[in-house]
């Protein structure tokens, strides 16, 4: 979990276990006038079998990076982003799928893909090719693996450190636990490393947020904004919008 303000400060980050802790970590950190999370997990799940659509645009968009999203559906046996979505929503928040643009203030919530940022965002360098920091290549042999990955995700850390001058910008080094990824090197056990990888995605996720809500469309598309839904029920990822991909997609209503 990770929040920052307009000014890419990190006022909080960290990890939290269960829908409880997620529920009362976004509780204690939520501004009411204006506060926007982005969740990475499927939030409306409303096909009975197969891809939700979003998750096929993302395919099609994003395949070149060979990055893709899990097939969720509704007998898919994890639905937790479904269930803080309900949660949320009665305490409070709003869904929004982004179809509209972004949100003007209150609290609302949408769902996105931080691996989508690593690779559609200029300023991470990673447009021609994805980092090897989660899943292995066919190239790295098995015994190197752990090693070879704990070093890319140090060079993707000094990726992100560049984002201090982006705009929006994302200082890494203005709280004690996002500072950590600076200051040491990547773990190679698989728990620890794990728990730096969760991290990570949680600031991505954060930025993207940030980059939305400053840039919209001109920045961002919403991957299946095409569907006759309601403003706001439909199974969205708002995502990067690569320099040189098809132009942002919306449907306003």
């Amino acid at each position: 979990m990770a929040a920052i303000d307009a000014h890419g400060v990190v006022i909080e980050c960290g990890w939290t276990s269960g829908l409880e802790e997620t529920m009362s970590w976004l509780a204690r950190t939520a501004v009411d006038g204006s506060t926007q999370a982005f969740v990475d997990a499927p939030l409306v799940v409303d096909n009975p079998a197969g891809q939700r659509p979003c998750e096929r645009e993302f395919g099609q968009l994003f395949g070149r990076w060979k990055v893709s999203a899990n097939s969720t559906n509704q007998s898919s046996p994890r639905q937790a982003g479904v269930l803080l979505r309900e949660r949320l929503e009665q305490s409070g928040w709003s869904y929004d799928d982004g179809r509209g643009g972004p949100p003007t203030g209150g609290l609302v919530f949408s769902e996105c893909y931080p691996y989508t940022t690593l690779v559609g965002a200029p300023e991470l360098g990673y447009n021609q090719e994805r980092p090897t920091y989660k899943r292995r290549p066919a190239r790295v042999p098995t015994a190197q693996w752990r090693a070879v990955r704990a070093a890319e995700c140090d060079r993707l850390v000094g990726h992100m450190a560049g984002l201090a001058t982006a705009d929006p910008p994302l200082l890494l080094s203005s709280h004690p636990v996002s500072r950590q990824l600076l200051s040491e090197p990547s773990p190679q056990k698989a728990a620890d490393y794990k728990h730096r990888e969760d991290l990570i995605d949680a600031l991505l996720c954060a930025w993207t947020a940030a980059l939305w809500y400053r840039h919209g469309l001109a920045r961002c598309q919403v991957l299946g904004a095409d569907g006759s839904l309601p403003p706001g029920q439909a199974p969205t990822i708002i995502a990067t919008q690569p320099l040189d991909g098809p132009s942002p997609v919306a449907s306003r209503h």
